[in-house]
Order: C-alpha cells, then sequence, then structure tokens
C-alpha cells in the first residue's frame, strides 16, 4: 500500500488504503467527539465556530479553534515535509514515517488519557489539537500517495465528487469510462468505512473507555507490514530452507 506512487498503483491497492485509513479517520473523529467533546476532523466546522467566536468576541475560544485549524495544518505540512525529504532515499521510508508518527502520537493519547486525563478544559483542547496533527498527517499522506484521489476524511469534497462522478458515469452523452467507475467505488469505500468506523469507535468507547485509543495503532501497523509481508515471508523462507540444506548436507 505505501510502495507505489500515485502512477503505479492498483486499484486494489487504493482501495485498501482508502478503507483502512477511512476507518481510521471514523474511529478518531467519533471517539474524540465522545472522550473529548470535539470533532477532530470536522475542519469546516471548526472554521465556522471560529468565525462565530469571533463575532461573540469570545477571543480565547478564537484562540483555541486557530490552534486547532494550525495543528491540522502542521499535521499536512510535516507529512508532506518529510516524504519529499526520505523519497530520494526510498519510496516506503517516505510514507511510512508520517504512519510511524502517527501511531506514536495516538498511543501517546491512549496512554494519558487511560491513566492521566482528568477531563480539565485545557487538556481537552490540547489533546484535541494532537488528534487533529494526526489527522493532518495521515490526510496529507494518502492524499500525496494516491495522487489527490483519496482523503481520508474530507468526507464534504467527497459528496461533491462523488455527485459529479456519478452523474458522469450515469449520463447518456458520456461512456462508461472505467477511470470514473473506479473513482466512484473509491469514493463509496471511503464513506463506507468512514461510516463503519465511526460506529465502531462509539460503540466500544462506551465499553473500554480510552482503550479504544490503543486499537487504533493496530490497524495503521496493518498498513506498515503489508508491504513488508513479502520482504519477510522471504526472509523467513530463505532462513527455514538454509537451515534444512545446511541438515542434509
Amino acid at each position: 500500500m505505501l510502495r507505489q506512487t500515485k502512477d503505479d498503483r492498483t486499484l486494489r491497492e487504493n482501495l485498501m488504503l482508502a478503507s483502512s485509513t477511512a476507518f481510521v479517520s471514523g474511529v478518531i473523529n467519533v471517539a474524540g467527539m465522545v472522550a473529548f467533546l470535539a470533532f477532530t476532523s470536522n475542519i469546516t466546522g471548526h472554521v465556522a465556530n471560529l468565525a462565530n467566536n469571533f463575532v461573540q468576541r469570545n477571543f480565547r475560544e478564537v484562540a483555541v479553534f486557530m490552534l486547532w485549524l494550525l495543528m491540522f495544518f502542521l499535521g499536512a505540512f510535516t507529512a508532506n515535509f518529510i516524504i519529499r525529504s526520505l523519497e530520494h532515499k526510498s519510496i516506503y521510508r517516505a510514507h511510512a514515517t508520517p504512519v510511524i508518527l502517527e501511531i506514536v502520537i495516538l498511543l501517546t493519547v491512549a496512554v494519558y488519557g487511560h491513566h492521566f486525563y482528568d477531563e480539565d478544559q485545557l487538556e481537552r483542547e490540547l489533546i484535541i489539537g494532537a488528534l487533529l496533527f494526526a489527522i493532518g498527517l495521515q490526510n496529507s499522506l494518502v492524499s500525496i500517495i494516491s495522487g489527490g484521489l483519496i482523503k481520508s476524511s474530507h468526507l464534504t469534497g467527497l459528496f461533491t465528487d462523488l455527485g459529479g462522478e456519478v452523474s458522469e458515469w450515469l449520463h447518456p452523452r458520456t461512456g462508461k469510462n472505467p477511470v470514473v467507475k473506479n473513482k466512484i467505488l473509491i469514493r463509496i469505500t471511503i464513506l463506507t468505512f468512514y461510516f463503519i468506523g465511526g460506529v465502531f469507535g462509539g460503540f466500544f468507547f462506551d465499553r473500554y473507555d480510552y482503550l479504544i485509543f490503543y486499537f487504533i495503532p493496530l490497524i495503521l501497523l496493518t498498513i506498515l507490514y503489508y508491504d513488508l509481508r513479502p520482504i519477510a515471508l522471504h526472509r523467513l523462507d530463505r532462513l527455514l530452507w538454509g537451515t534444512n540444506k545446511r541438515k542434509t548436507s
């Protein structure tokens, strides 16, 4: 999922990347809302709240929403900066490093939320900022990898693109372009798995509290493992067969 660039990716790889990252975004957004009382991927809503609080002269809230928007921006900036810095050495390393950073952030939130969180307002605002940074990282990463095709938490844009593409597919004057069909499949996959992730996040947070944030990094680890699996199996095969050959000789 992470070794290929936008021009080398298959539909299967894009669907796997879209489903896994959209699921993660859904879990984080709903679990973050239940746990910390703010959405972690609703940038449009945060801008609206920023404007409303500015009109109401709630300048502390204005500062908070500006911080949250900045954190999402910095997450996207950091992902792109890491990728451009490492892609000349290894495409996989360039794409995997932002995922590893996201895992570290989510594990930190999990540990802090489970052991230290006292539901203080400042704590809540800082944790939401950290989650926004993580979502910004992920959104930028998958957008770069897929050439802008996948944005795992940008549902407003998704519905806009999906509406246009379905119209294109169904219009009597346009042919059944397979590229458009593939885009529709990817959009529907993102929407479906985002919803499933949201249901999962809300359901299991009610039962397991902040432990849910330990689960999310496991999904990201499977993304990392997917590209390493053939190498690991090859080395294991060489190790086993090499050992057998030495024994027989």
